[in-house]
């Protein structure tokens, strides 16, 4: 593997490529590229390309600004295609998804396929006005009582089947030991989920005529496990928007991943789907 650093609009870029082959980039948001080494492994036969978005793991920033906003992702992301060679297939993650739907709606000769996995977001939902009091729901307990907190709060929000309804904000702030969290405030508030910096991915909207617009394919994925939950949720309703339907991958959220983080799935199955859909 070799990793590069890349000058982009007041950032330094960290990006790592390995192999040969069809370039295959993936990313995520706010996981850096230490979360897809499971993933990688399973395309030995690609150029995979890897980065840490602006601000987040080796990357750095110089614009005084802590949000991330998929605009400026977007760009970043336009930078490192450019210094690899284009175009480029995708697979994004998360908030990374966000940033890819941006990407393809500003730089649509970027990406051959995009496989946007379960965006968080919020105004594709019917029920948006109360997903969006969810999340700030997270969010307030973070800043009122810390990482255990905010944290235990979130995964509780995360994983609420279906609508928010009275019955979830009817729901006692959960403790943060029953996730395995600390309860102590450690006085920092500057996590890159659970802060303000990432209202600006929950808050995107995708811009629907670009991506009809580019020869881009879009490919919305949801996973099997998220059953009814918020990003399953919005993954289905953002490929309804698009006019399509979402298309189911192995296990959950994080299902590409094999332990990174803590967190399991089932990146062997996962990939041979992603590499399916790929065609």
């Amino acid at each position: 593997m070799a990793t590069h650093v890349l000058e982009t609009n007041q950032a330094a870029i960290t990006y790592d490529v390995e192999g040969e082959g069809r370039p295959l980039m993936m990313i995520g948001q706010p996981m850096d590229a230490s979360g897809f080494t499971a993933l990688r492994a399973q395309f030995p036969d690609r150029k995979v390309i890897t980065y840490d978005p602006r601000g987040l793991g080796r990357s750095t920033r110089s614009d005084g600004r802590t949000d991330n906003t998929p605009e400026t992702q977007a760009a970043d992301v336009h930078a490192v295609i450019q210094a690899v060679g284009g175009p480029v297939d995708l697979f994004a993650s998360s908030g990374g998804a966000v940033t890819a739907l941006e990407l393809v709606a500003s730089y649509p000769d970027d990406v051959v396929t995009l496989v946007a996995h379960e965006p968080p977001i919020i105004d594709v939902l019917p029920d948006a006005a109360a997903a969006r009091r969810a999340r700030n729901g997270f969010m307030d307990a973070y800043q009122a009582k810390g990482w255990g907190a905010g944290m235990a709060a979130f995964m509780q929000m995360s994983s609420w089947q279906g609508e928010y309804t009275d019955e979830y904000f009817a729901l006692p702030a959960p403790d943060p030991a029953q996730f395995g969290m600390p309860a102590e405030d450690d006085g920092k508030r500057d996590d890159p989920l659970l802060g303000t910096s990432s209202l600006a991915i929950t808050d995107y909207y995708p811009r629907v005529d670009a991506l009809r617009a580019a020869s881009t394919r879009v490919v919305l994925a949801v996973g099997e496990e998220t059953g009814n939950a918020f990003t399953a949720r919005t993954a289905v309703h953002t490929a309804k928007l698009l006019g399509q339907e979402a298309v189911v991958f192995p296990s959950h959220h994080g299902g590409f991943m094999g332990g990174e983080f803590g967190w399991a799935g089932k990146p062997e199955e996962f990939g041979v789907k992603l590499r399916e859909v790929l065609g």
